[in-house]
C-alpha cells in the first residue's frame, strides 16, 4: 500500500471548518484542574499512533488472477444458510418469561404450503393487526419523508455503491421485506400478503431470498443448486428476530459482506465481546432489537435523520422507545463519580459516545470496501465477465478486487475512523440536483460545527466511488443495471444504453452524454463496540498528532496552542501546585509547633 493510500484510508479529516480560532472551554470545568489534566497528558502519555493494518496485497493472496467468473454471484449470500443464533430479544427481569405459544402445534400452521404469501396469509389470521401496521415501515414501503422536506428512500436516492434500486428491483428487491417487488412504479404496496414475514422471524436458518426476476444469461448462476426451502417447517418454527435475521440483509448491504457501513459485517453473527461488547456471545449477546426496539412494526433508530445528541435522558435497556441512541440505555453521565470520570463526562456533550467506544471499524477479520472505481467496469475474457482477487482478509477469505460488472475495488480493515461535526442533519443529493463535477461530490452532506450546541464529534466511514454522471445537465444518473434485456448493463456492459434506459423508465432529463465524477458518501460509526478497557485514552486525542489532528473551529488542549491561553494555563497550573505546597508546608510548621508546647 502506497503512502497516499495509506493516508486515504486511515486519514483524520476535518469538514471544512476553517474560520477563526474558537476557544470553548465547559463551564464546569475548573481551570486549574483541567491544565493539570492536560499537562498530565502530554508529560506522562507519550502518543501512540495506530499502525497500519497489514492486510494482504494482491502479490501475498497466492490467487490466480483473472480468474474467469461463471456468473454474477456475489449476491448469493443472502441465498445461503446463515448462522442460527441464540441471541437475546428480551431483557425482561422474569427469567421465566417464555412464549406462550408453539407456532409447531397450531392448525394454521399445518400446511402444507408451496409459497411464501400462503404463510403470510395463515400469520395474518391469527397476527391481525401485523399486516396493517408493517406496510407502513420503510422495509416495505422504501421510502422515508425527511424533516426538511427531502424524499427519501431506496426507492428513489442515488448512492455510491450499486448506485440505484430504483428501477433495478429485480435484483434489489431480494432484500426487500416482502415478495415479488420487480417495479416499486407499478408494485401493489396494499397487499398484505406479499409481505415476508418469514426473512425477520426465521429461526431454522435454512430460509433464503433471491432476486424476483432471473436477470439475463449471467446472472442465471445466482439460482442454481439451491435447496427447496420447506414452507411448513420454517412456518412452524419462527421466533422474534436474531441477529441472523437482520444481518442477513444488513451485513451485505452494497453488494457483499461489510461492503457498506464498515461496522456491520457477518463477523456479527457471533462475535466475541472483543468485536461487539453488546453482541458478544460472551459478553450481551444482544439481538439488534434490543437497541433498535420494534413497536408496531416500526424500529428506533433512522440512517437518513440520525440523532447526532440524544438529550430525552435515559430508558431501560429493551424497552419501547424512539431513540436507539446510546443515551437511551446508559444516560447522559454515563462514567463513574470518579475525577477521571467526572472529567469523562464533561465531554459527553461534544463528542458521541462511538468516539472513544469504537476504537476501530471493519474489525472481525472482515474488510470493508472503501474505494470502487466503476470506470474499468465491462472488462472481458474470453467474452465472459471475471473477477480478480486480490485481497485476502483477516479471516482469510478473498476479496475480489475487480469485477467485470462494476470495476475495480480497494478494502481496509481494523480502520480509524474519520471524525466529523455533526448534529443529526443531512442533505442527500438526488438525481434532480446539480452540482460541480470538477471537485468531489456528496453524496449526503452532513451538518454541523463547533459553534452549534447540537453538535458533536462522530465517528465516520467515508466511501469514496467515482461514479457515471450525466455530463450534459450535471446530474446523477439512474443506470438499467438488472434485466433480461438487451440495455442491461450487468450482460451487455455498454454504459450509453444503461444510462439511457434507466433516465427514460423515470422520464429523467438526460443529455445523452456522460462522464464519471468522485463522489463520497459518509456513514456513521454505531456498532463494533469495544469493551470499556480499550476505549480511546485521553493521548489518543489530546496530543498535537492525535486523531482530531485535523478538525478545525475549536480550541483543543495539548493540541493547540495559544500564547494568552498557554499563559493562563501555566498560571493556573502553578498556582494550584504553590497552593498545595503552601497548605503542606503550613500543616508541618504548625505541627511542629504544638510538639513544642
Amino acid at each position: 500500500m502506497s503512502k497516499i493510500e495509506k493516508i486515504e484510508s486511515q486519514a483524520i479529516i476535518a469538514n471544512g471548518f476553517e474560520g477563526d480560532l474558537v476557544i470553548r472551554l465547559s463551564s464546569r470545568a475548573k481551570w486549574g484542574w483541567a491544565w493539570l489534566y492536560c499537562l498530565g497528558i502530554l508529560f506522562f502519555s507519550p502518543l501512540q499512533l495506530h499502525a497500519e493494518n497489514p492486510a494482504a496485497t494482491s502479490e501475498k493472496t497466492g490467487i490466480p488472477a483473472n480468474k474467469i467468473e461463471s456468473g454474477i454471484n456475489e449476491y448469493d449470500m443472502t441465498a445461503k444458510p446463515r448462522p442460527v443464533d441464540k441471541s437475546v430479544t428480551s431483557l425482561s427481569p422474569k427469567k421465566e418469561n417464555k412464549s406462550t405459544t408453539d407456532h409447531s402445534k397450531l392448525e394454521e400452521l399445518q400446511g402444507p404450503f408451496s409459497s411464501g404469501p400462503e404463510v403470510t396469509r395463515a400469520c395474518l389470521k391469527c397476527h391481525n393487526k401485523a399486516g396493517h401496521q408493517f406496510v407502513k415501515n420503510k422495509h416495505w414501503t422504501w421510502k422515508y419523508h425527511s424533516k426538511s422536506g427531502q424524499d427519501l428512500g431506496k426507492s428513489v436516492l442515488v448512492n455510491n455503491f450499486c448506485t440505484n434500486a430504483a428501477g433495478n428491483e429485480g435484483m434489489c428487491a431480494q432484500c426487500h421485506a416482502g415478495y415479488g417487488l420487480t417495479d416499486s412504479r407499478t408494485y401493489d404496496f396494499s397487499n398484505e400478503e406479499n409481505i415476508d414475514c418469514l426473512v425477520c422471524h426465521d429461526s431454522t436458518g435454512k430460509y433464503y431470498k433471491l432476486p424476483p426476476s432471473r436477470g439475463n444469461k449471467a446472472c442465471a448462476v445466482m439460482f442454481e443448486g439451491k435447496d427447496p426451502i420447506d414452507w411448513t417447517r420454517t412456518a412452524q418454527n419462527v421466533t422474534l428476530p436474531g441477529r441472523n435475521n437482520c444481518g442477513a440483509c444488513h451485513f451485505y448491504g452494497g453488494g457483499g459482506d461489510n461492503v457498506k457501513h464498515g461496522d456491520l459485517s457477518s463477523a456479527l453473527f457471533k462475535p466475541s465481546k472483543e468485536i461487539d461488547v453488546h453482541m458478544g456471545t460472551d459478553g450481551g449477546n444482544f439481538s439488534c432489537v434490543i437497541c433498535h426496539v420494534g413497536e408496531g412494526h416500526e424500529w428506533a433508530g433512522s440512517r437518513y435523520e440520525p440523532i447526532a445528541k440524544d438529550t430525552q435522558g435515559k430508558s431501560k435497556p429493551g424497552m419501547p422507545r424512539q431513540t436507539s441512541t446510546c443515551e437511551s440505555c446508559h444516560g447522559q453521565q454515563p462514567h463513574p463519580a470518579s475525577l477521571m470520570g467526572i472529567k469523562l463526562n464533561d465531554h459527553t456533550d461534544r463528542v458521541a459516545c462511538q468516539s472513544c467506544h469504537i476504537p476501530a471499524y471493519a474489525t472481525g477479520g472482515v474488510a470493508t470496501k472503501t474505494h470502487w472505481d466503476w470506470r474499468t467496469a465491462g472488462k472481458l475474457k474470453n467474452g465472459e465477465g471475471y473477477r480478480e482477487e486480490g485481497y485476502i482478509q483477516g479471516n482469510g477469505e478473498p476479496r475480489h478486487t475487480y469485477k467485470s460488472i462494476k470495476g475495480n475495488f480497494k478494502y481496509a480493515e481494523n480502520v480509524i475512523p474519520r471524525y466529523i461535526w455533526f448534529n443529526g442533519k443531512e442533505k442527500y443529493l438526488t438525481v434532480h440536483d446539480k452540482f460541480d463535477p470538477s471537485r468531489p461530490v456528496e453524496i449526503n452532506h452532513l451538518e454541523g460545527g463547533p459553534d452549534d450546541p447540537d453538535s458533536r464529534i462522530w465517528p465516520f466511514k467515508r466511501m469514496e466511488t467515482i461514479q457515471p454522471y450525466d455530463k450534459g445537465n450535471n446530474t446523477l444518473v439512474y443506470m438499467h443495471l438488472w434485466g433480461d434485456d438487451k440495455d442491461a448493463f450487468w450482460g451487455n456492459y455498454d454504459y450509453a444504453r444503461a444510462i439511457k434506459h434507466g433516465m427514460e423508465d423515470f422520464k429523467l432529463p438526460y443529455s445523452g452524454e456522460y462522464d464519471f465524477v468522485k463522489t463520497y458518501s459518509y456513514w456513521p460509526i454505531t456498532h463494533m463496540v469495544t469493551p470499556k478497557e480499550k476505549a480511546l485514552a485521553c493521548k489518543e486525542c489530546h496530543a498535537r498528532k492525535g486523531r482530531l489532528e485535523g478538525l478545525g473551529g475549536f480550541y483543543m488542549p495539548g493540541r493547540d496552542h495559544n500564547k494568552w491561553v498557554d499563559m493562563i494555563g501555566i498560571l493556573a497550573v502553578l498556582g494550584t501546585l504553590l497552593g498545595v505546597l503552601g497548605h503542606g508546608a503550613l500543616r508541618i510548621i504548625l505541627a511542629r509547633r504544638r510538639k513544642t508546647k
